[in-house]
This record gives structure tokens, sequence and C-alpha cells, in this order.
């Protein structure tokens, strides 16, 4: 940590201020003066830089209390038995109108220390879309592998969505450029596969590498759907993602369904 030149009092609000905004408290909280940090600010007789003590403190605690959470999800991948590689596999675009439906398998190592824990890692229905795109790359980038299958519009159309759900599961992980020993899937089993494999109910709020698995789908998807909204611009893809949102629908009734709507979902629309 860059250590204050002068005591704290010596030092106005906006000064101190700056020099605590400037601070990575994932990675400074590690260091001793870090505590002796908070306490000085705290002790301060000045309300606002008391309260910018209080506010650091609370910060950290809601950090270790973060790094517990993450790493109990670990725990529960690795507690399924002495398996040296475990995928988790999820689908996002289910229950969509238009567009495809996409799966990702993620192989993440499982024991890291703490320091390299995945950090904020959950259910991707729970995280902000800026989130998503920040979690979707450090994991791309810390996976031991990751794979994304895709069972397009017409595929669901011709072979149903319990079909293409499956298919995906089953792509996404058979072609992982390491083949693990189980698989972990979100809700249900995969059909067919020949690795051994458990279902996790709500499996992306339990194990790291489902939630992984999640929001890297997720993140894929939303963004292939934006890409669809320049090509298809009447149905608000960019913000609903191809589900069946009233400015959806009314794009569909004004305009007819387009190429990558599922002709199959909208029987009762149209």
């Amino acid at each position: 940590m860059k250590p204050f030149n002068m005591e704290i009092s010596s030092l106005s609000y906006k000064e101190v201020k700056t020099y605590i905004d400037e601070i990575d408290i994932y990675e400074e909280m590690k260091e001793d003066n870090f505590f002796r940090l908070i306490e000085n600010l705290k002790s301060d007789s000045r309300k606002n830089v008391s309260s910018l003590g209080i506010r650091l403190e609370k910060s950290k605690e809601k950090i270790e209390k973060e790094i517990l959470r993450v790493r109990s999800m670990y725990e529960f991948d690795r507690s399924f038995g002495d398996y040296k590689y475990i995928a988790g596999v999820d689908e996002v675009g289910r229950g969509p109108l238009a567009g495809p439906i996409v799966a990702c398998a993620v192989i993440l190592d499982e024991d890291v220390l703490d320091e390299e824990l995945i950090l904020g890692i959950n259910d991707s229905k729970k995280l902000s879309e800026k989130k998503r795109e920040e979690l979707a790359s450090i994991i791309r980038e810390k996976a031991l592998a990751y794979e994304i299958a895709i069972s397009s519009h017409t595929e669901i159309d011709n072979k149903g969505i319990a079909y293409s759900n499956n298919k995906v599961f089953l792509d996404a992980c058979n072609n992982l450029n390491i083949k693990p020993d189980l698989v972990l899937s979100d809700g249900y089993l995969v059909k067919s596969i020949n690795i051994e494999n458990k279902y996790v109910i709500k499996g992306d709020t339990k194990s790291a590498c489902i939630a992984a698995a999640s929001i890297v789908a997720k993140v894929y998807r939303d963004n292939l759907m934006k890409k669809y909204a320049e090509k298809y611009p009447y149905y608000n893809f960019e913000d609903n993602a191809g589900y069946g949102t009233i400015k959806h629908v009314e794009g569909l009734k004004k305009f007819g369904p387009c190429e990558i709507h599922r002709k199959s979902f909208l029987t009762k629309i149209l």
C-alpha cells in the first residue's frame, strides 16, 4: 500500500478521500497497515474523515463475505468427489421467441487459493449487464477450458426445444479441450452423455463452474441478439434478447416474424 507521508490529521478531507478512492481494497486488505489505516481514519476528529474509515471497513467486510460465498461454491464442486476436472454446463435462451439456444461448459481450477477465486460469480440473471461482461472476460481468461454451443431457431423449430436444449449441453461438454471427469448440469441430467453427470437444482447459485458457464453463455447470447437487432430493428432485440416483451410482440403483430423467429413459438401470438 502506498503509505501516507504525513499524519492523517495534517491532510485535508479532499486529500484523504483522493487517497482512499485510489486504493484497491481487495489487494490492500491483505496488508497489516490497511487495518491501521482504517483505525486512524475512524479515530479522526473530523466526521467526514472518520466516515471514510467506516466506509473502508464496510467495503473490507463486504469483500470478506464475498470471498466466503464464492469459496463455498468452489467447495461445493469439490464435494462431489476426487475428480481432476469438473465441468459445469448451463444454457440460456430456452424461452425466447427468437434466436438460438446457447449453452456453455466451463472447467475451472477448483483448487485455487483465495487470491485466484473469481469473485462475483452467481446466477447470471442476478448480475448487471456490466458485471456479467466483466466476469465473462475473467472467466474466459482463468478457465482451464470452456466451450460454447448453439442450436439455431431452425433446429428448434424442426427438432423441438427439448432436443435442442440437450444437444447444446452435449456439444458444449463433448467439445471441451480438456475432457472432464464429471459434468455438473443445471437443473437436470444431460441425456446420452458419455461422461459421469450429476445435476444440481439452482446450480448457478451453488456451483462455481455452473455459475461461470451461466455467465459466459448469457453474455455470448445477449451480444449475439444485439447484432441481430441491427439487422432486424422492429423487435427490440437489443433489450429483450428475443423474449416476448410488449415491444417485441407489438413488432411481431405489425411487421410479422423475421428470419430468426422460432415459428413454433408464435402459434398463440400470430
